[in-house]
């Protein structure tokens, strides 16, 4: 066997890598070795020891396994490799990967352990530690949470230092040529006398080669690419309708298909008749799935108008039929047998209860659609002793070991293709599109089914952003908060959606208090309890998940409270942080808006929130004029505290994106049941906000904090609070309830 060939089979030691023209650079974090996912399929003379950069004859290709959901995660990928491996981004190809356990998120332990972002402690650290080994352990390749950048920030650039000084030392063994008299720029190996060599050239003997490891990242005074605005590798195709999407697979001999679901999200399918669909044109099979029927046809509108000439007898809904009881759960959660977590408890809350005038309110928020543009869609194919997949997800490790139980074959035979994604806000974290693909494909073995769900039954069966309702009492003595008791009630999501996975969930769900408890103010009594309500409505994560409602309850409780007190809500609110770069992440706001209190002039208000999410503090400005038509939101200031602005020009747009998503979600929209069906059918029934609502969004990026962080859900969270404490401020009613339209009108 070959030197080459030798290598190639190696495994490889989980942590930042490179693969160079069958060469693998890396740089290990653990010494465990683990198996290298690029070893299957092999061309003659390649080697792979580790899973993120390949160089061949066609180019440069980075695996990227954090997929790409409109956030630019391809981009961000390419950016921390190409900076460190000196190549530009019109070098590099993207390649989402195969699923592997290599790829798992190293920063999904920060959320999983149960201590505040600001708690840099020894048990903290050391809790993070032990998480962030099980993630490993588990093989958990997600995307989600904010993540991406934390996960790829150092692995990325030291598996581009890696390659670049390995490719280096190739150089040197060819011509003799010290390494330390070597340059690289765009691809290559540049020498004293001027002559270079390309990354391809050198592959076959950097292939040869150890890995050069003890290497050195550049000062970022160095840096080209990070940090400065740059053009998404993704912007040309997206711009001139040529981007290709999940929804635009199409493969040769394809068959289309629609599903036909118990409207009753989760109820049984009874019965059916499908007689009239049978002889409709185009049908190919007609076949059942749990909880109701597929449709197989020769393009996907014949599949959905024979689904929907099925006449079915359907079960009842496995919760309440409707809304009065969902709230009715939360309101009966309330109770010590029912209690989830109190992780803050400071002061003595009871005594300063009993000891004055008491501030009590309740706020309530709604389930809500994911409802992403791109339709909803998996390609299965089904072979002999071997499955292919082409879908988006956000858990192509759980869609692989789910569709090969379906298949009934090991999962190293299941292939996953993760497509480019047209959305998502936590819709691609479930697969139960994938696992009615697969059982649709089984039905039609040799032949490639295309599933797609018709916008109708995604609304009907979207797993929602969970229901809450939060319950505040508090207290003010001489001018300041004194006393703030935040109790949260709602159903556990993390509950809901990995029970779908067959993963139990032991313990506190923290996602019941996320974005409420971990809050950096010091309260001299201070208390945040969740309560877990019964498995309602089946619930899944959503921009910002838990935080998405608590930034809610917890800001705006806070701000009638500062109301009460007679304090100015931006002052309080820094006389009250304790954290120095969350208090300057409120000074940011205070500057870019022009803070001079919550009246700017008649009819005129500005409201101000903060939250810290994913370990990110946010502070956003929403002013608003009340007309004669409505409210009218005239413009929103954002500040956020990230460590380091990776890509300015996609932060602001993560940013100004997250400010739209919160504040038209807060405006429309809300899931509601009536005997056990969601009313919401479709975008008509469910309006985001209107281009002509769009006010100007400002953003600045702060960058004091020592952990880099990710930007896609933190600026969510504080939009709802800001737009509901501006509209107090503008017309002194206070609305505790969304959608806000139920209360007031907006222009």
């Amino acid at each position: 066997m070959s030197r080459i060939g030798k290598i190639a089979r190696r495994t490889f030691l989980v942590g930042s890598a490179a693969i160079v023209g069958g060469v693998a650079f890396g740089y290990y974090m653990y010494k465990r070795p683990v198996e290298n996912p690029l070893l299957d399929g092999l061309a003659e003379g390649e080697a792979a020891l580790t899973p993120y950069v390949k160089i061949d004859a066609e180019g440069i290709t980075l695996i990227t396994p954090r997929t790409d959901l409109g956030q630019g995660a391809y981009s961000m990928q390419a950016m921390l490799i190409a900076e460190e491996l000196d190549v530009e981004l019109d070098q590099v190809k993207v390649d989402p990967g195969p699923p592997s356990p290599a790829y798992y998120n190293t920063a999904l332990s920060a959320e999983a352990a149960p201590f505040r972002s600001t708690d840099e402690g020894f048990m903290a650290e050391s809790t993070r530690g032990v998480m962030d080994a099980l993630m490993k352990f588990l093989g958990m390749q997600i995307t989600g949470g904010s993540t991406s950048v934390p996960d790829a920030f150092d692995k990325l650039r030291i598996a581009g230092a890696v390659a670049r000084e390995t490719l280096k030392l190739a150089a040197s063994q060819r011509t003799g040529v010290a390494v330390d008299e070597m340059k690289t720029a765009r691809g290559a190996v540049e020498l004293p006398d001027g002559s270079s060599m390309s990354y391809v050239e050198l592959a076959p003997i950097a292939a040869t080669l150890e890995p050069v490891n003890a290497v050195k990242l550049r000062d970022p005074g160095q840096w080209r690419m990070i940090g400065k605005p740059l053009q998404r590798m993704d912007i040309v195709a997206k711009s001139t309708g040529t981007q290709d999407y999940g929804i635009d697979r199409k493969l040769e001999g394809m068959l289309h298909a629609a599903v036909k679901l118990n409207p009753r999200q989760g109820g049984e399918m009874r019965g059916y008749d499908a007689s009239a669909a049978e002889g409709m044109r185009g049908v190919k099979k007609i076949v059942p799935l749990k909880g109701g029927v597929g449709v197989i046809a020769d393009n996907t509108w014949r599949a959905i108008q024979a689904a929907d000439a099925i006449e079915f007898e359907w079960g009842e809904a496995p919760y309440p039929a409707e809304m009065d009881g969902h709230w009715a759960a939360l309101e009966a959660a309330f109770t010590e047998d029912a209690q989830d977590s109190r992780n803050r408890d400071e002061g003595d809350v009871e005594a300063a209860l009993a000891g004055g005038d008491v501030v009590e309110t309740e706020y309530r928020v709604p389930y809500l659609a994911h409802a992403p543009l791109e339709p909803i869609s998996a390609v299965v194919l089904v072979a002999e002793g071997r499955v292919d997949v082409w879908t988006g997800t956000q858990i192509p490790r759980f869609v692989q070991n789910n569709v090969a139980k379906l298949a009934d074959v090991d999962s190293e035979n299941v292939h996953v293709h993760v497509e480019m994604v047209g959305g998502s806000f936590g819709h691609r974290l479930e697969d139960e599109v994938v696992k009615q693909a697969a059982e649709l494909a089984l039905a039609m073995p040799g032949v490639p089914v295309k599933l797609t769900y018709s916008r109708e039954e995604d609304f009907a069966h979207d797993f929602p952003r969970q229901i809450a309702m939060g319950r505040m009492r508090g207290a003010v003595k001489d001018g300041k908060v004194e006393t703030l008791d935040l109790s949260i009630a709602m159903p556990s999501v993390v509950t809901s959606q990995m029970g779908r996975q067959g993963f139990p969930v032991p313990g506190p769900d923290l996602q019941i208090v996320a974005g409420a408890w971990e809050q950096p103010y010091a309260i001299p009594n201070y208390r945040v309890t969740g309560y877990r309500a019964p498995e309602l409505a089946p619930i899944s994560s959503w921009r910002s998940v838990g935080a998405s409602s608590n930034g809610f309850l917890h800001d705006c409780a806070l701000d009638e409270l500062i109301h009460a007190a007679g304090a100015d809500p931006l002052e309080e609110r820094m006389r009250l942080m304790w954290h120095e770069n969350s208090r300057k992440v409120l000074e940011a706001v205070g500057e870019m808006s022009g803070w001079d209190g919550p009246q700017i002039a008649e009819n005129r208000g500005r409201g101000v929130a903060f939250c810290m999410s994913f370990g990110v503090a946010t502070a956003e400005v929403v002013e608003v004029t009340d007309t004669p038509e409505g409210i009218r939101i005239d413009k929103v200031y954002v500040a956020a505290e990230v460590g380091r602005v990776v890509d300015p020009v996609n932060f602001e747009n993560l940013v100004k994106g997250g400010v739209i998503w919160g504040l038209g979600h807060a405006m429309n929209c809300e899931i509601t049941y009536s005997d056990g069906m969601a009313e919401q059918s479709n975008y008509h029934a469910y309006e985001g906000m209107r281009l002509y609502q769009c006010p100007e969004i400002e953003v600045r990026g702060l960058e004091n904090g020592e952990h880099v962080r990710g930007i896609g859900e933190p600026p969510v969270p504080p939009a709802a609070p800001a737009l509901a404490n501006a509209i107090f401020a503008a017309t002194g009613k206070r609305i505790r309830e969304m959608p806000f339209h139920k209360h007031i009108d907006f222009v």
